[in-house]
């Protein structure tokens, strides 16, 4: 099954499809890291905090509101999806080709937002290196790599049938 061509660009469908998409995959994310993982007795998630953190390392009003607004809209709802449709996708289908089934890709996306979000920002933001690799570091691997999955996977639901 096809995902969501980004040949259209930027249009109303697609920033349906981003928002819908990102506002699922969102949510997941949120339930797995402040829900599922601390009910299990794994470490607990707090996106809003590295926000926070980051908006505060570069000077800038890091309050509660800011890291939220920062986690769900900016980050979830806009910019993992523009990265999936217009940056990711695009190249893994021009180099590793388009024959896998789209869980593979979306899978390998998480994983790169993972490195993004806690290996990069987190330095960005004064925090340790992949915050030294403890129990918030796997989990938030676990939510990034489901992250990847649902928003692509309410992509393809709601493209179904597109070419």
């Amino acid at each position: 099954m096809a995902v969501y061509s980004n040949k259209a660009g930027l249009n109303t469908g697609t920033l349906g499809l981003m928002f819908i998409s990102g506002c699922f995959a969102t949510m997941a994310f949120d339930l797995w890291g402040q829900v599922v993982s601390p009910g299990l007795g794994f470490a607990n998630l707090s996106p809003h905090g590295l926000a926070k953190s980051l908006f505060g390392a570069l000077g800038l009003p890091n309050g509660d509101f800011a890291g939220y607004f920062m986690h769900f809209y900016l980050v979830g709802l806009i910019g993992y999806p523009v990265g999936w449709l217009f940056i990711f996708k695009p190249v893994w289908d021009r180099v590793i080709g388009k024959g896998q089934p789209w869980i593979v890709p979306a899978a390998v996306y998480g994983f790169g937002l993972w490195v993004f979000a806690i290996g990069g920002i987190t330095a960005i933001a004064g925090l340790p290196f992949f915050l030294n690799f403890t129990g918030i570091t796997w989990v938030a691997l676990v939510g990034h790599v489901l992250y990847g999955i649902v928003m692509v996977a309410v992509m393809v639901w709601l493209t179904r049938g597109r070419a």
